[in-house]
């Protein structure tokens, strides 16, 4: 997982200077609620900030489409089955319930989940035994009485390395994480793969010039199915991670833009952004703000302008 980066980038530096990078920095975004055709609607707003105790990191919120049923996960917490672990909590009329452990949890890493549009299945990452590599996409039923039977992805979509943060998207057909396997441009690399049957095709590096030497990891589409949002680190280790959104242009997606400063932190880190399925004018993120100790979860609102919306992808 990231640690800390500090981007360098600004899109109009970019057009205007040809040898700019995208690590690259403009003081101008700081304050910029406008990124690659999306703009940010006011500034990110914690979500339920008593549903879990502040002191354990919470990751990568993912919302059912009622709007009933919240996921994340924590790679702290104490009282789970194992160190990395997916927790739940339920809304009961204007609170949300106390969270608790999910029960597909295993005592490896369990993380990363995202619900489906249609609110059928939770699609996540784990470690457990049985897979093919390191970190694996699995995908596990909603059911009346909670969740059923854990699926692993297969060997289409997983490999020998390390894959993180799956999302369908909004129409069901192909299904966006990234991954670390050989023959990637850097370290995380996005990846698509297309729904066949009851399964998916092998999966492909996202076109264009989104993937970089660094890592683009934890992705979302936004509500048209195209726009994606991301996290990009130029090195894990010592680097801040932040967000950047990345529209499709003529089939092939853009470098990215970093989002602006309503949303990222120029103190921690920034990730796990994932469309809120119940209002779709709104992803979540993970950060730390207003001296928290450890990662939050948080909502933020969003518009498309019409330009980003008149194309998607082909993948």
């Amino acid at each position: 997982m990231p640690g800390s980066y500090l981007p360098r980038c600004c899109a109009f530096v970019i057009a205007l200077m040809a040898t700019t990078s995208i690590w690259d920095c403009a003081a101008a975004d700081r304050a910029r609620p406008h990124a690659g055709g999306l703009r940010i609607v006011g500034e990110a707003t914690a979500f339920a900030p008593t549903v879990a105790p502040a002191q354990f990191a919470r990751i990568r919120l993912t919302l059912s489409p009622d709007g009933n049923t919240a996921l994340w996960f924590s790679r702290n917490r104490p009282g789970g089955a194992g160190s990395y672990d997916i927790w739940m909590s339920r809304r009961e009329g204007a609170r949300w319930t106390d969270s608790t452990p999910v029960s597909f949890n295993t005592p490896d890493r369990d993380f990363d989940p995202a619900f489906s549009a249609d609110g059928r299945y939770v699609y996540f990452s784990s470690n457990r035994p049985g897979g093919v590599g390191d970190d694996d996409l699995y995908r596990v039923a909603v059911t009346a009485q909670g969740f059923g039977a854990v699926e692993h992805l297969g060997a289409a979509v997983n490999s020998a390395g390390k894959e993180f943060a799956p999302m369908l998207s909004p129409d069901g057909t192909r299904l966006l994480f990234s991954s670390d396997r050989a023959g990637g441009a850097g370290g995380q690399d996005l990846y698509v793969a297309k729904r066949v049957d009851a399964g998916f095709a092998a999966a492909q590096r996202l076109p264009g010039s989104l993937n970089t030497a660094g890592h683009e990891f934890d992705a979302t589409f936004l509500a048209d199915g195209a726009t994606v949002v991301f996290g990009r680190a130029k090195d894990f280790s010592k680097d801040r991670a932040d967000l950047f959104v990345s529209r499709v242009r003529n089939g092939r997606y853009d470098a990215g833009e970093r989002l602006p400063d309503t949303v990222n932190n120029r103190e921690h880190d920034t990730y796990g952004p994932m469309l809120d399925w119940s209002t779709r004018g709104r992803f979540t993120v993970s950060t730390r703000r207003d001296g928290a100790a450890e990662m939050g979860l948080y909502l933020v609102d969003y518009a498309l302008d019409a330009a980003a919306t008149t194309e998607k992808s082909n993948r």
